[in-house]
Protein backbone atom coordinates (compact mmCIF):
# COMPACT_ATOMS: atom_id res chain seq x y z
CA UNK A 1 0.00 0.00 0.00
CA UNK A 2 1.49 3.48 -0.88
CA UNK A 3 1.39 5.61 2.64
CA UNK A 4 -0.59 8.69 0.55
CA UNK A 5 -3.44 5.84 0.65
CA UNK A 6 -2.76 4.75 4.12
CA UNK A 7 -2.78 8.41 5.18
CA UNK A 8 -6.02 8.83 3.42
CA UNK A 9 -7.84 6.09 5.69
CA UNK A 10 -6.67 7.54 9.01
CA UNK A 11 -8.28 10.67 8.01
CA UNK A 12 -11.60 8.95 6.31
CA UNK A 13 -11.58 6.58 9.11
CA UNK A 14 -10.91 8.90 12.11
CA UNK A 15 -14.07 11.35 10.65
CA UNK A 16 -16.17 8.15 10.52
CA UNK A 17 -15.57 7.02 14.07
CA UNK A 18 -16.19 10.80 15.25
CA UNK A 19 -19.71 10.30 13.81
CA UNK A 20 -20.54 7.61 15.69
CA UNK A 21 -19.80 9.68 18.63
CA UNK A 22 -17.02 7.64 19.27
CA UNK A 23 -13.48 9.84 20.28
CA UNK A 24 -10.22 7.91 20.04
CA UNK A 25 -7.53 8.22 22.88
CA UNK A 26 -4.93 11.08 22.47
CA UNK A 27 -2.08 9.04 21.75
CA UNK A 28 -3.89 8.49 18.43
CA UNK A 29 -3.02 12.25 17.21
CA UNK A 30 1.06 11.60 18.03
CA UNK A 31 3.45 12.64 15.27
CA UNK A 32 5.76 10.10 14.61
CA UNK A 33 8.06 12.51 16.37
CA UNK A 34 5.87 12.20 19.45
CA UNK A 35 5.50 9.04 19.62
CA UNK A 36 9.21 8.54 20.21
CA UNK A 37 9.17 10.36 23.22
CA UNK A 38 10.55 7.90 26.29
CA UNK A 39 7.28 7.91 28.17
CA UNK A 40 4.95 6.73 25.31
CA UNK A 41 7.13 3.47 25.54
CA UNK A 42 4.39 1.62 26.37
CA UNK A 43 2.01 2.58 23.52
CA UNK A 44 5.07 0.38 21.73
CA UNK A 45 5.59 -2.25 23.97
CA UNK A 46 1.87 -2.95 24.00
CA UNK A 47 1.23 -2.09 19.73
CA UNK A 48 -1.67 0.04 21.05
CA UNK A 49 -2.64 2.60 18.08
CA UNK A 50 -3.29 2.51 14.57
CA UNK A 51 -3.43 0.01 11.81
CA UNK A 52 -4.73 -1.23 8.34
CA UNK A 53 -3.87 -3.54 6.40
CA UNK A 54 -4.59 -5.07 2.96
CA UNK A 55 -3.84 -8.39 4.29
CA UNK A 56 -1.41 -8.26 1.15
CA UNK A 57 -3.85 -8.39 -1.90
CA UNK A 58 -3.82 -4.60 -2.75
CA UNK A 59 -7.16 -4.46 -3.05
CA UNK A 60 -8.14 -2.52 0.26
CA UNK A 61 -11.34 -1.77 -0.98
CA UNK A 62 -12.56 -5.21 -1.92
CA UNK A 63 -10.14 -7.40 0.97
CA UNK A 64 -9.21 -4.94 4.10
CA UNK A 65 -9.64 -3.66 7.27
CA UNK A 66 -9.05 -1.01 9.30
CA UNK A 67 -8.08 -1.22 13.29
CA UNK A 68 -6.77 0.95 16.38
CA UNK A 69 -6.03 -0.80 19.24
CA UNK A 70 -6.88 1.55 22.54
CA UNK A 71 -5.43 -0.79 25.00
CA UNK A 72 -3.61 -4.18 25.11
CA UNK A 73 -2.14 -6.37 27.82
CA UNK A 74 0.70 -8.59 27.69
CA UNK A 75 1.49 -12.08 26.19
CA UNK A 76 3.85 -12.98 29.23
CA UNK A 77 1.30 -12.04 31.81
CA UNK A 78 -1.35 -14.82 30.84
CA UNK A 79 -2.16 -17.07 33.94
CA UNK A 80 -1.66 -14.61 35.95
CA UNK A 81 -4.44 -13.98 38.51
CA UNK A 82 -4.23 -10.19 38.32
CA UNK A 83 -2.75 -8.32 35.46
CA UNK A 84 -4.04 -6.40 32.28
CA UNK A 85 -5.33 -9.79 29.87
CA UNK A 86 -7.30 -7.80 28.17
CA UNK A 87 -7.55 -5.93 25.15
CA UNK A 88 -10.00 -3.33 23.08
CA UNK A 89 -9.98 -2.15 19.47
CA UNK A 90 -11.98 0.25 17.64
CA UNK A 91 -12.36 -1.50 13.77
CA UNK A 92 -14.13 -0.17 10.34
CA UNK A 93 -15.53 -3.13 8.34
CA UNK A 94 -16.51 -1.12 4.72
CA UNK A 95 -19.46 -2.26 2.87
CA UNK A 96 -18.72 -5.19 1.15
CA UNK A 97 -15.18 -5.39 2.37
CA UNK A 98 -14.17 -8.79 3.12
CA UNK A 99 -11.77 -9.70 6.46
CA UNK A 100 -10.59 -13.01 5.30
CA UNK A 101 -11.37 -16.55 7.17
CA UNK A 102 -8.98 -16.66 10.15
CA UNK A 103 -8.93 -17.92 13.85
CA UNK A 104 -7.02 -17.21 16.80
CA UNK A 105 -5.20 -19.77 19.07
CA UNK A 106 -5.33 -18.00 22.23
CA UNK A 107 -7.82 -14.99 21.93
CA UNK A 108 -11.25 -15.09 22.83
CA UNK A 109 -13.47 -11.70 22.01
CA UNK A 110 -16.31 -10.17 21.65
CA UNK A 111 -17.16 -8.60 18.55
CA UNK A 112 -19.77 -5.89 18.53
CA UNK A 113 -21.26 -3.58 15.68
CA UNK A 114 -21.29 -0.28 17.30
CA UNK A 115 -23.03 1.33 14.28
CA UNK A 116 -23.65 1.95 10.86
CA UNK A 117 -24.59 -0.99 8.54
CA UNK A 118 -24.94 -5.04 9.47
CA UNK A 119 -21.82 -6.38 10.44
CA UNK A 120 -22.42 -10.08 8.68
CA UNK A 121 -20.09 -12.86 10.05
CA UNK A 122 -19.39 -16.39 8.24
CA UNK A 123 -18.51 -18.94 10.63
CA UNK A 124 -17.61 -22.34 11.05
CA UNK A 125 -16.29 -24.71 14.04
CA UNK A 126 -13.28 -25.77 13.56
CA UNK A 127 -11.90 -29.66 14.00
CA UNK A 128 -9.57 -31.21 16.39
CA UNK A 129 -6.91 -30.59 14.61
CA UNK A 130 -7.75 -27.26 14.17
CA UNK A 131 -8.72 -26.86 10.55
CA UNK A 132 -12.01 -26.27 9.04
CA UNK A 133 -14.98 -28.18 9.63
CA UNK A 134 -16.98 -27.75 6.65
CA UNK A 135 -19.94 -30.19 8.12
CA UNK A 136 -20.44 -29.28 12.01
CA UNK A 137 -23.05 -27.06 13.03
CA UNK A 138 -21.84 -23.92 14.96
CA UNK A 139 -22.68 -22.83 18.11
CA UNK A 140 -21.91 -19.06 19.03
CA UNK A 141 -23.07 -16.52 21.94
CA UNK A 142 -24.85 -13.81 21.12
CA UNK A 143 -25.32 -11.11 23.89
CA UNK A 144 -25.17 -13.93 25.85
CA UNK A 145 -27.84 -16.28 24.13
CA UNK A 146 -26.52 -19.19 21.76
CA UNK A 147 -27.26 -19.08 18.71
CA UNK A 148 -26.34 -22.59 16.06
CA UNK A 149 -26.04 -21.94 12.59
CA UNK A 150 -25.01 -24.37 9.92
CA UNK A 151 -20.86 -25.18 9.11
CA UNK A 152 -20.73 -21.69 6.74
CA UNK A 153 -23.58 -20.01 7.75
CA UNK A 154 -23.68 -16.07 8.17
CA UNK A 155 -24.44 -14.35 11.49
CA UNK A 156 -25.89 -10.66 10.90
CA UNK A 157 -25.46 -8.30 13.27
CA UNK A 158 -27.53 -4.89 13.61
CA UNK A 159 -26.20 -1.93 15.81
CA UNK A 160 -25.47 -2.72 18.92
CA UNK A 161 -25.61 -6.38 18.88
CA UNK A 162 -22.93 -8.96 19.53
CA UNK A 163 -21.22 -12.20 19.63
CA UNK A 164 -18.44 -14.07 21.40
CA UNK A 165 -15.89 -16.03 19.41
CA UNK A 166 -13.37 -18.95 20.95
CA UNK A 167 -10.48 -20.20 19.34
CA UNK A 168 -12.48 -22.73 18.02
CA UNK A 169 -14.41 -20.35 16.04
CA UNK A 170 -13.31 -19.94 12.38
CA UNK A 171 -14.61 -16.68 10.99
CA UNK A 172 -14.57 -14.32 8.18
CA UNK A 173 -16.71 -10.90 8.26
CA UNK A 174 -17.97 -7.84 5.95
CA UNK A 175 -20.19 -4.41 6.15
CA UNK A 176 -23.31 -5.34 4.34
CA UNK A 177 -25.87 -2.28 3.74
CA UNK A 178 -22.94 0.50 4.73
CA UNK A 179 -19.99 0.78 6.04
CA UNK A 180 -19.80 -0.28 9.81
CA UNK A 181 -18.18 0.84 13.48
CA UNK A 182 -17.01 -2.50 15.14
CA UNK A 183 -15.97 -3.00 18.60
CA UNK A 184 -13.76 -5.72 20.14
CA UNK A 185 -13.28 -6.81 23.29
CA UNK A 186 -10.70 -9.37 23.72
CA UNK A 187 -8.13 -11.71 25.62
CA UNK A 188 -4.90 -10.01 25.06
CA UNK A 189 -4.06 -8.97 21.61
CA UNK A 190 -1.29 -10.57 19.31
CA UNK A 191 -1.25 -10.04 15.41
CA UNK A 192 2.08 -11.45 15.28
CA UNK A 193 1.65 -14.48 16.03
CA UNK A 194 -1.73 -15.21 17.18
CA UNK A 195 -3.72 -14.79 13.36
CA UNK A 196 -4.32 -17.85 11.59
CA UNK A 197 -5.58 -17.69 7.54
CA UNK A 198 -7.99 -20.34 6.27
CA UNK A 199 -5.04 -18.87 3.07
CA UNK A 200 -1.57 -18.03 2.99
CA UNK A 201 -1.96 -14.28 3.71
CA UNK A 202 0.19 -11.63 5.40
CA UNK A 203 -1.29 -9.64 8.53
CA UNK A 204 0.52 -6.52 7.91
CA UNK A 205 0.94 -4.06 4.74
CA UNK A 206 3.74 -3.70 2.77
CA UNK A 207 3.95 0.44 2.92
CA UNK A 208 5.62 2.17 -0.24
CA UNK A 209 6.83 5.50 0.92
CA UNK A 210 5.52 8.05 -1.21
CA UNK A 211 4.97 10.52 1.75
CA UNK A 212 5.26 11.32 5.12
CA UNK A 213 3.12 9.30 7.68
CA UNK A 214 0.11 11.08 8.59
CA UNK A 215 0.85 8.88 12.37
CA UNK A 216 2.49 5.67 12.63
CA UNK A 217 0.63 2.18 11.84
CA UNK A 218 1.60 -0.58 14.59
CA UNK A 219 3.22 -2.52 11.72
CA UNK A 220 5.90 0.89 11.91
CA UNK A 221 7.09 0.63 15.18
CA UNK A 222 10.01 -1.70 14.66
CA UNK A 223 11.58 0.18 11.90
CA UNK A 224 10.77 3.66 12.86
CA UNK A 225 10.54 4.03 16.74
Amino acid sequence: MKRSHVNEILRASEAFIRSHGYTLPPFAYLTPEGLRKSEHGEIKRRRMGWDVTDYGGGKFDELGLFLFTTRNGLNADLGQRSAMLYAEKIMISRKDQLSPMHRHDLKVEDIINRGGGTLVLELFTATPEGEIDRDAAVTVLCDGMERTLPAGGHLKLAPGESVTLFPTTWHAFWGEGSDVLIGEVSTVNDDLTDNIFAEPLGRFSEIEEDEVPLHLLVSDYDDKL
